[in-house]
């Protein structure tokens, strides 16, 4: 691999920020935390003792300042794996990138990333309004067939590769797991589990209007392969943390129970519960 970027690959804005996030490598922290909905940055935010870094492009935006004495940033997301392929990549550009020059830093710089969001659960034991953090995740979206070095395997993925019986979707699915050493930090949530990372919100998690889904069945044989709960961004956030050196956490609060056919009276109480939880496990 050339050590020098093509415009084309590495594209800046005019004060030489990335692309889409319109951020420079000064306007992050080490610690980010990710959310999908561009409202709850502020929503984070508002914890902070400081704020000193607010900019936006599209629906990416971005809260940079102090807690308790450490730097810390929020970013919004928006929803699925393709905004979590701009993200991390452009993240990664703004730490490991000489974006002047366009040329690879030879020291590398980690980041630890923590998603924040909110998730479906369809195994029935699970209760709503509660945390969940996601250990292992099957990606059914096939992102990460476009990377050529990527590959994983454990116990989890390979039970799951073994009995999943959609011959259509199967080639599209990877896998990938937390960084172990920032679970420690969130050992006492409710539940840990294992994540789907869906392509969409209504077939690919089993809803039907007007058009059906592959079956009726589909959330209930994913339990039975072992998955917990689902959303739209950790497989991408956690496999591309693995590839480009970075640490990952998913955090979601779990505002629906598909199989019970529940939905949280007030997530607006629960989430403010988990961006505190989160937040004081983060900066202690």
């Amino acid at each position: 691999m050339l050590n020098k970027l093509a415009a084309s690959e590495l594209v800046l804005n005019e004060d030489g920020s990335v692309y889409h996030l319109n951020l420079l490598p000064e306007d992050i922290a080490e610690k980010i935390i990710l959310v999908g909905d561009p409202d709850r940055v502020p929503k984070v935010s508002q914890y902070f003792d400081k704020v000193e870094v607010k900019k936006n492009k599209r629906e990416f935006y971005t809260h940079t300042g102090t807690l308790r004495g450490e730097r810390i940033t929020v970013m919004s997301t928006g929803i699925g794996t393709e905004n979590i392929d701009i993200v991390m990549n452009e993240l990664d550009a703004l730490v490991n990138i000489d974006l002047k020059n366009k040329e690879f830093k030879k020291e590398h710089s980690a980041l630890q990333l923590f998603r924040m969001g909110t998730c479906g659960s369809v195994n029935p034991e699970v209760q709503v309004d509660n945390m969940l953090v996601t250990q292992n995740v099957v990606g059914l979206d096939g992102l990460m067939h476009f990377y050529q070095d990527y590959d994983f395997e454990n116990e989890f993925s390979k039970n799951f590769l073994e009995k999943f019986p959609y011959a259509k979707i199967k080639p599209m699915l990877y896998f990938a797991d937390w960084a172990e050493e920032l679970g420690e930090l969130y050992k006492d949530a409710k539940y840990h589990g294992n994540t789907a990372t869906f392509p969409g919100f209504y077939a690919p998690q089993g809803r039907q209007l007007r058009l059906k889904a592959v079956d009726d069945k589909f959330l209930e044989t994913l339990n039975d392969l072992g998955v917990t709960n689902f959303e739209m961004e950790t497989s991408a956030i956690y496999a591309l943390s693995k590839l480009l050196g970075h640490k990952a956490i998913t955090v979601n609060n779990v505002i629906a129970n598909r199989r019970r056919g529940e939905f949280s009276s007030d997530h607006h109480a629960s989430e403010k519960s988990l961006i505190t939880w989160v937040l004081d496990r983060i900066i202690q």
